[in-house]
C-alpha cells in the first residue's frame, strides 16, 4: 500500500528528522531504532538506510495537534541524557532525545516549523503509553507556546547551581565552542554576546534559562524543579520519582537495578567510555581549582545583571520534584 501524507503523522516509524531548506527529511524508525539513538540529531540511528524528503509545501498546514507530551526541560550538561536513558523503557514508553526538528524551530522561530514538529514528535506507538521528549537549550525558550499547547502536561526543569554549571559548562574548549555557538544562535533573545567573555556568556545562559524555568512553573502547574546534583548523589529515587511524574511505569525495584547498571556507570553520550558519580565529582574538583578566574568573572556578571537569580534558585526549590 502506498505511503500518504496522513501516514506520516500517525506512526514513529515514519520519523520527521530535520528541515532542510523546503524539504522535510523522514528517516526509517522503530522501537529499537529510537532505543539505540541516545541523540535524534546527526547522530541519529536509524531503523534502516535511506530516507524520504518530502516539500514542506506538500505538508498540512494544520498538521494534527499534538498529543500530550511529558517533557524534560534541562539547561544543558547537567545529566539529562542520563535522566533520559534512564526512563527509557521499550516496553513502557517511548524516549525521543533531543528532536533535531523542535530546536530548529526554536532557533528560526517559524510557526510552520514549530507545528509540524510537535505533532510529528507525539506520535507513540501505544496510544495508552506516554511519549517523553528531552528538548535542548534553544527549546527552553519556546516554554511559552510549548505550554499554551498542553499546559497540563508533566514536565521536570533540570538545573545546576551556578557554579556547577559553570564548571560543567567552560571544562574544555569543545564545551566553549558549544557555549559560543549557542549563544550565538539565540540573539533574537540575548541580543549581540560577541564582547562577552566565555565565563560572562555562561552566567548570561544559566540565569536567561534559570528566569525560562521559574515562568515556566507559573503557567505550567505539573512542572517541577530537579537540582542535578540531586540526581547524581541520590539516583534511585529521583528516577523512581522522575518516572512516576511522567507517567512511566517503574517500581523502586526497578529503579534501583537501573541506577546500579551499566547505564549509571559508563558515560552516558557514549557508553564505551567508563564514567560514574565519584569520576564526576573528582573531575568537578579539579576543575573548579584550574576555573578560579571565570567563576570570579561568573559570579561578578550575576551581581551586576541577576539581582533575581536567588530568588529563582528559592523557587526552583520550593517546587522541586523531590526532596533533597
Amino acid at each position: 500500500m502506498a505511503l500518504t501524507i496522513d501516514d506520516l503523522f500517525v506512526s514513529p516509524d515514519h520519523y520527521l528528522h530535520s528541515f532542510d531548506g523546503d524539504a522535510a527529511r523522514f528517516v526509517p524508525m522503530d522501537r529499537g531504532a529510537y532505543h539505540r539513538s541516545i541523540f535524534l540529531d546527526g547522530r541519529i540511528v536509524p531503523a534502516a538506510e535511506g530516507e524520504m524528503r518530502v516539500p514542506i509545501a506538500a505538508l498540512p498546514a494544520a498538521p494534527p495537534a499534538p498529543r500530550r507530551i511529558g517533557w524534560i526541560f534541562h539547561i544543558a550538561h547537567c545529566g539529562s541524557t542520563l535522566l533520559a536513558r534512564a526512563l527509557d523503557r521499550p516496553d513502557a514508553n517511548l524516549v525521543l532525545r533531543e528532536p533535531l526538528t523542535l530546536r530548529q524551530a526554536a532557533v528560526s522561530r517559524q510557526q510552520r516549523l514549530f507545528a509540524l514538529a510537535t505533532s510529528t514528535i507525539s506520535k507513540r506507538y501505544d496510544p495508552d503509553l506516554p511519549t517523553i521528549v528531552k528538548a535542548n537549550v534553544p527549546v527552553n525558550f519556546l516554554l511559552p507556546d510549548l505550554a499554551a499547547l498542553d499546559p497540563e502536561a508533566p514536565a521536570i526543569l533540570l538545573y545546576l547551581g551556578l557554579d556547577d554549571y559553570l564548571a560543567a559548562i567552560l571544562r574544555s574548549d569543545n564545551h566553549r565552542t558549544w557555549l559560543r555557538n549557542v549563544t550565538g544562535q539565540l540573539t533574537f533573545h540575548f541580543g549581540d554576546t560577541a564582547a562577552l567573555a566565555d565565563a560572562e556568556r555562561a552566567a548570561l545562559l544559566w540565569l536567561a534559562q534559570l528566569r525560562a524555568f521559574d515562568a515556566a512553573l507559573r503557567i505550567m502547574p505539573n512542572a517541577r524543579a530537579l537540582d542535578a546534583e540531586l540526581f547524581f548523589a541520590t539516583p534511585a529515587p529521583v528516577l523512581e520519582a522522575s518516572a512516576r511524574h511522567l507517567g512511566v511505569a517503574m517500581t523502586a525495584a526497578d529503579a534501583q537495578a537501573i541506577t546500579q547498571g551499566p547505564l549509571f556507570s559508563t558515560y552516558s553520550k557514549n557508553p564505551d567510555v567508563a564514567f560514574d558519580n565519584s569520576a564526576r565529582l573528582a573531575r568537578k574538583a579539579d576543575i573548579e581549582r584550574a576555573l578560579g578566574d571565570d567563576l570570579d568573572q561568573a559570579r561578578r556578571w550575576i551581581r551586576a545583571n541577576g539581582v533575581d537569580a536567588l530568588g529563582i534558585l528559592t523557587t526552583l526549590d520550593k517546587a522541586a520534584l523531590i526532596e533533597g
